[in-house]
């Protein structure tokens, strides 16, 4: 599906309101990274009286850790949308620079790629490699 020069013009002309949103995520994803990595130093100071104690403290430590890596590879996206708006490349689909659809813009504004390459690199990255799935 490809989209038509007015709705890249859309897209274009809504940059700003773009930018910001990108900013407000920026500024709310720093703030959850920094309060993640307080969280994990606390639950690792965290007196621990038994194996079961010692257990449960590790696998808190685990889930928090793996939020924050989430919330860090969000970032970098969010900060590569922010550099695309800056060199007039946003909006516009990282492998064949067709127009990234609208509605995927306002649902994922760091978006890089359109639908079709996003689907065609999660079918990639999701197929059977051979071996187990587990």
């Amino acid at each position: 599906m490809r989209l038509d020069a007015v709705t890249y013009t859309q897209i274009a002309m809504n940059t700003e309101r773009f930018k910001q949103r990108l900013l407000d995520k920026e500024r709310e994803l720093s703030e959850t990274i920094t309060r993640l990595k307080d969280s994990a130093r606390d639950s690792g100071d965290a007196e621990v009286k038994d194996s079961t104690d010692d257990a449960t403290s590790s696998e808190s430590t685990s889930e928090i850790l793996q939020e924050e890596t989430l919330a860090s590879q969000t970032l970098t996206q969010v900060r590569d949308a922010l550099q695309r708006i800056a060199a007039g490349t946003y909006g516009k689909c990282a492998v064949d620079g067709r127009p990234i659809e609208a509605a995927r813009l306002e649902a994922v504004p760091w978006a890089a790629l359109c639908l079709e390459d996003q689907e065609k690199l999660d079918k990639a990255t999701h197929a059977p490699q051979g071996g187990s799935t587990l």
